[in-house]
């Protein structure tokens, strides 16, 4: 691989796009398995720069210029401030909600331009998703002048609260004399919370970009906490992240996300350390029992045993190791940048084990039995769990953001099949962007190669639990599977929403219907292969077929173990699946056009 080259797959493009769609993937897993999605370096050098440079240079120099505080070269002067990690906060949220944070760039599926956000998000016309139906006054899915007057005061009251200086604060003097620079005035934090809740309810795609799930309980423990309750709030709402996304790894589907993601890693160089995450390359590329204890010893034990320590450990050597396990999690989280990019989420949270746990410790006063009141301990746990707790049980309901269940594997997930040339209408839909495709052409590929590069997300979808059922549903109800256009959910919502984040809930059939309303595809042209993330207590996954012109067509399930068992490129055909309702089942139709409507929708 070179600096500005990619590496590509080591075949020809002429014949490769015509064989069949599953020797195909097996071609690109084997390949994704030494070279992941073969990024140039000089990809990876763009994101280390923005994020050393944009993100945390830029953070430091704002919060310090704004608040009264020494230069930022001073570190010991403000790393311990409370102002500088509301401020550290606030940028973060604003650079997410802009688009240039998390979900940006080539490793997002976002080649030319580079950021969606708010090239969409400030638009009408552009698509908006609502998170709930029987909210009033939130019907429809173009996004009008209110939505962008909406967006547009988020981003202002972020960027007032952001710079302007912190207020006196009677709390903070009390727990910390010293202190100088008081705290972010609650006047100003208060707007933020109003803004991102009302673009919230208008559109889910705006809350989730901006990280509301984590970042909205902080603005309002900011807002209406004492300080020393506050910092221990603070605690515990990144302790439920953490232990929340360990929770959610301890299923069948995490041990199939490591091996592809350290395979996409630059800071692993080695193949044959790559290799040693399957079992058998190139003939069984399962996870292997060195993956296996990555996902559920370097993951989910860190990430729920560790905080647990942090939370509780009254002893400075045991928290400060601790600490320093967190930090050293995130990093190599950012050392493998995934595909959705959240590196910036991934620094702040690696600040805050240190700001929260070693300038704040328990052995100080900022313990859990520290916080003024009982009740309010017990009010504060049980509503950062309440969204986790339902979104593990009932998934269709909750995002996989509030569910705690990053990196987990655990997804929503979705495939489109386009029939030849039906790709092309998603052109007309209103939108600041291209398809991938069209976007790696204007960057410089050619066609052929674009599109072989867009069939590797695909392949990546095939080496995760989920890709297994979805692909077999391709294969049970389109005979032309292997002359269609199959994209991956996400990058095809990316291109739609402006951004794309491992939520299938952004790309299900709201949006598809959203699509239809302006794309108009005939019956059969578009197809898309739907699931739902697995709810703790069953053992299957639920999955739905939709025609873009007819709807959901079909509903079922698969065993997830079944999933996790097959090859990537199901080398013994499609896994089975349990069908609990079709449009053939639930609307009879007359008996003389039956036939010929029930032929119709198996073509489709």
């Amino acid at each position: 691989m070179g600096f500005t080259k990619p590496d590509l797959p080591p075949v020809d493009p002429d014949t490769f796009i015509q064989q069949p769609l599953m020797q195909r993937m097996q071609v690109l897993a084997l390949h994704w398995v030494e070279h992941g999605f073969g990024t140039p370096r000089m990809v990876h050098a763009i994101y280390i720069l923005k994020l050393l440079v944009f993100y945390i240079l830029g953070g430091v120099v704002v919060a310090t210029t704004t608040s009264r505080l020494p230069a930022f070269w001073h570190v010991a002067d403000w790393w311990k401030q409370p102002i500088v990690y509301e401020k550290a906060v606030l940028w973060t949220v604003l650079l997410e909600a802009i688009g240039v944070a998390g979900s940006w760039g080539p490793l997002a599926g976002k080649f030319k331009p580079m950021t969606g956000g708010i090239r969409f998000w400030a638009r009408t016309g552009t698509i908006r998703l609502r998170p709930w139906k029987r909210v009033p006054l939130t019907v429809g899915d173009r996004r009008t002048v209110v939505d962008v007057a909406l967006y547009i005061a988020l981003l202002a009251t972020v960027t007032a609260a952001l710079v302007l200086p912190g207020v006196h604060s009677d709390s903070l003097s009390a727990a910390e004399p010293g202190d100088t620079s008081g705290l972010v005035s609650p006047v100003l934090l208060a707007p933020v919370i109003a803004a991102l809740v009302l673009n919230g309810l208008r559109d889910k795609v705006i809350f989730l970009a901006a990280r509301g799930e984590q970042y909205l309980p902080a603005l309002v423990f900011f807002t209406v906490l004492p300080f020393t309750d506050m910092i221990i709030a603070l605690k515990l709402l990144i302790v439920t992240v953490w232990v929340g996304a360990g929770f959610s790894k301890l299923g069948r589907h995490f041990a199939n996300v490591v091996p592809p993601m350290v395979s996409n890693s630059p800071g692993v160089p080695l193949r044959w350390i790559k290799r040693a995450h399957y079992r058998d390359y190139p003939r069984d590329i399962r996870p292997s029992r060195l993956a296996h204890l990555m996902a559920h010893g370097g993951g989910t034990f860190v990430e729920i045993i560790t905080p647990l320590v942090l939370l509780l450990s009254p002893w400075k050597p045991v928290t400060l190791a601790a600490v320093a396990v967190m930090v050293l999690f995130h990093l190599f989280i950012i050392s493998t940048f995934p595909l959705a990019v959240p590196l910036e989420w991934n620094v702040l949270f690696g600040y805050a084990a240190v700001f929260l746990f070693a300038g704040y410790p328990s052995w100080q006063g900022y313990g859990v039995a520290d916080m003024s009141s009982p009740l309010l301990t017990l009010g504060i746990v049980a509503a950062l769990l309440f969204f986790p707790v339902l979104g593990n049980l009932r998934p269709d309901l909750v995002s996989f953001l509030p569910s705690m269940r990053q990196y987990a594997g655990n997804w929503a997930s979705a495939v489109w099949a386009f029939a030849p040339g039906a790709e092309q209408k998603l052109n007309v839909v209103t939108r600041p962007t291209a398809n991938q495709v069209d976007q790696l052409v204007a960057f410089g590929y050619d066609r052929k190669w674009a599109d072989i590069t867009m069939q590797q997300t695909i392949a990546w979808r095939t080496m995760h639990s989920q890709g297994r059922g979805l692909f077999s549903l391709l294969l049970r109800h389109l005979a032309d599977i292997d002359t269609r256009t199959v994209r991956e959910g996400e990058f095809v919502c990316n291109s739609l929403l402006g951004f794309n984040f491992g939520d299938g809930h952004l790309h299900n059939e709201d949006l598809i219907r959203a699509v239809q309303a302006q794309a108009a595809f005939e019956p059969g042209e578009l197809v898309v292969v739907w699931v739902e993330s697995q709810p703790v207590h069953r053992d299957d996954q639920a999955y739905q077929v939709i025609d873009a012109a007819l709807g959901v067509i079909e509903r079922g399930t698969w065993k997830v173990a079944d999933a996790v068992a097959e090859q990537p490129w199901l080398p013994n055909g499609p896994i089975p699946v349990q069908v609990t309702w079709s449009r053939t089942v639930a609307v009879p139709l007359p008996r003389a056009s039956s036939e010929q409507d029930h032929e119709r929708e198996v073509q489709a």
